[in-house]
C-alpha cells in the first residue's frame, strides 16, 4: 500500500497506558524514529482513572522511559523509547482525549483493552447487562465504546476525516469483534449518524501480537539505573521475543510499519489461531497449575514437568490436529513458546497469567473442544484446561488463593452461588457463556468431571511427593 497518504505530522492515539503498549507498539515506532522515520509519533492516554499515576510519571519524564529486554540466557539490553511524545491528562470526561482522538492529524487509534474489555457474550455480542456498558449507553466512558463513541462524534463535528481503529490485544478477530461491537453499541444508543459514519470512514484491521511483558517490579527500576545511569520512574521489561502480525487495511494511512519486521498480511488468521491456542491457553494452564502448587513465577511452573507436560499434551494432541494444515510449523512454534515461558529472568507471576479466566476459556479453550468432538475426538488434554480453572476458581471461593484473583468480567456472588451449590460442576459444565454449544452435554461434563478428578488426584500425589 502507499504509506505517504497522510500529511505530517500524523498522531498515532493509543488508548491503554499499561506495559505492553509501551513494550510492544510503542517499540516498533520508535525503531521507525531511529531509522529517521519521524513522520509519526504516539499520544498516549487512558479510559480508567487507574492510570493516572504512571501518566503523571512520564509526563514528568517527557514522555520517555528505559525498556529492558532479556533473553532465556538472561542477556539483558536497554532502550530508551521515545515514540510517546505526548502524554493526554487524564478526567473524568475523558476531554482531553476526546479532543486528540477528534483532531485530524490523529490517523490511527489504537487500544490495548484485553478479553474482558470487549464486553462481549459467547456469542460475540454485546453484553448489555454489564454495569460498565449500561453506563456507557446511558452516556459515560467507562468502556473502549463510550469512549471511542464519543470521540468519533466529536470527530464528525469537526470533519476529522477517516480513521484506523486498531486492536492491540488477544481476541481472536479482535477488528472484526471489536467493530460489530461498536456497532451494536451505537446502535443501541440511536447514534444513527455515527453509525452510517462508522461504517464508510472507519477501519478495524484484524492484528496478532506477541510478548510477554509482566508488570515492572521495583528491580526493573533498579537494574536500568544500574545499567544507563537514568533514575527512571516508568520503566519496562519484556522478554527478547516480538511479534507484530496486522491486517494491512488501513484507511488514513499509516507508518511503513514493514520496515521494522511487523508482519503486514492479507489474513491474520492462522498467526492469531496459533498464539491464541498454543500460547495464550497454555499460558493460562500454567498459571492455574502452578497457582495450585502454590508456586508463584510463570518459569517455574514451566519447568514443573508434570505441568509442562500438560502443556504439552494439550497443544500435542488437540490443538495441532485442530489447526493443520497450516502454514506455521506448529511443533517448533510450541517448542519455542515453552522456551519462552521458562525463561527465569522475565519473572512473570503466576497471579498476572491466571487473571481474566472467564474471558479466557471460551476465547482461548472452548473452540479446541469444540473441533475435537466435531472430528469425532475425545478432548482428553484440552479438557483438563477447565477442569483446572474450575479448581482455582474453587479455591478462590474458599478465600485460599495465594494472591487475588482479577477478572474484568467476574461476578463474585454468582460464582460463590455456584460453589454453594449442590452439585457445582454440573453447573459450571452448563454454562454456555463458557463453553457455548458443549454446554450441559452429557459427554462434555462427564469429561469435566472426570478432568477434575484427575487435577485434584494429581494435587495429591504433588503434596505427598
Amino acid at each position: 500500500m502507499n504509506t505517504s497518504l497522510t500529511p505530517t505530522p500524523c498522531v498515532w492515539l493509543h488508548i491503554g497506558s499499561g506495559s505492553f503498549h509501551r513494550a510492544h507498539q510503542a517499540w516498533y515506532l520508535h525503531r521507525l524514529l531511529v531509522q529517521g522515520h519521524n513522520e509519526w509519533s504516539i499520544a498516549l492516554g487512558n479510559i480508567r482513572q487507574d492510570g493516572v499515576p504512571l501518566l503523571d510519571a512520564l509526563q514528568a519524564q517527557n514522555g520517555q522511559y528505559v525498556l529492558e529486554t532479556v533473553t532465556p540466557q538472561g542477556e539483558r539490553a536497554y532502550e530508551t523509547i521515545t515514540s510517546i511524545q505526548k502524554i493526554i491528562p487524564w478526567d473524568n470526561e475523558l476531554a482531553a482525549l476526546i479532543a486528540l482522538g477528534a483532531d485530524p492529524r490523529t490517523k490511527v487509534i489504537s487500544f490495548t483493552v484485553t478479553e474482558a474489555g470487549y464486553y462481549l457474550d459467547n456469542q460475540f455480542n454485546l453484553d448489555q447487562s454489564n454495569a460498565d456498558v449500561q453506563a456507557d449507553l446511558n452516556g459515560g466512558c467507562r468502556t473502549i465504546y463510550g469512549a471511542i463513541s464519543h470521540i468519533l462524534a466529536r470527530r464528525i463535528a469537526n470533519q476529522g476525516g477517516p480513521v484506523t481503529l486498531l486492536n492491540c490485544d488477544n481476541l481472536r478477530h479482535n477488528g472484526d469483534r471489536f467493530h460489530s461491537g461498536l456497532l451494536q453499541f451505537l446502535t443501541l444508543r440511536q447514534q444513527q449518524s455515527t453509525l452510517d459514519w462508522v461504517k464508510q470512514n472507519t477501519h478495524s484491521p484484524n492484528t496478532m501480537v506477541d510478548r510477554i511483558t509482566p508488570r515492572p517490579s521495583p528491580e526493573v527500576a533498579v537494574r536500568v539505573e544500574q545499567a544507563t545511569g537514568i533514575k527512571d520512574h516508568a520503566p519496562v521489561m519484556g522478554e527478547a521475543f516480538i511479534q507484530w502480525v496486522v491486517e494491512d487495511d488501513f484507511i488514513a494511512g499509516r507508518p511503513p510499519l514493514e520496515q521494522v519486521d511487523v508482519e503486514m498480511v492479507e489474513s491474520v488468521l492462522p498467526y492469531e489461531e496459533a498464539k491464541i491456542r498454543i500460547l495464550n491457553a497454555s499460558h493460562s494452564c500454567i498459571a492455574w497449575a502452578g497457582t495450585l502448587l502454590g508456586q508463584s513465577y510463570i518459569d517455574e511452573s514451566t519447568r514443573t514437568e508434570a505441568i509442562c507436560q500438560m502443556a504439552y499434551d494439550y497443544v500435542t494432541e488437540d490443538v495441532i490436529p485442530s489447526l493443520s494444515p497450516s502454514p506455521l510449523d506448529l511443533e517448533a512454534y510450541r517448542d519455542v513458546v515453552l522456551e519462552r515461558f521458562s525463561n527465569p529472568h522475565i519473572q512473570d507471576t503466576n497471579q498476572r497469567v491466571a487473571a481474566d479466566g472467564f474471558s479466557k476459556i471460551p476465547g482461548f479453550i472452548a473452540p479446541t473442544l469444540q473441533e475435537c468432538y466435531q472430528r469425532g475426538q475425545t478432548p482428553r488434554a484440552t479438557a483438563m484446561l477447565p477442569a483446572l480453572f474450575f479448581v482455582y476458581m474453587q479455591q478462590w471461593h474458599l478465600g485460599q488463593l495465594p494472591y487475588e484473583y482479577q477478572d474484568g468480567i467476574l461476578d463474585a456472588a454468582a460464582v460463590h452461588a455456584l460453589f454453594d451449590s449442590a452439585d457445582p460442576l454440573a453447573r459450571f459444565a452448563a454454562d454456555d457463556k463458557l463453553f457455548g454449544s458443549l454446554a450441559g452435554k452429557a459427554e462434555f461434563s462427564d469429561l469435566l468431571r472426570q478432568s477434575v478428578a484427575r487435577v485434584n488426584q494429581w494435587l495429591t500425589d504433588a503434596k505427598h511427593a
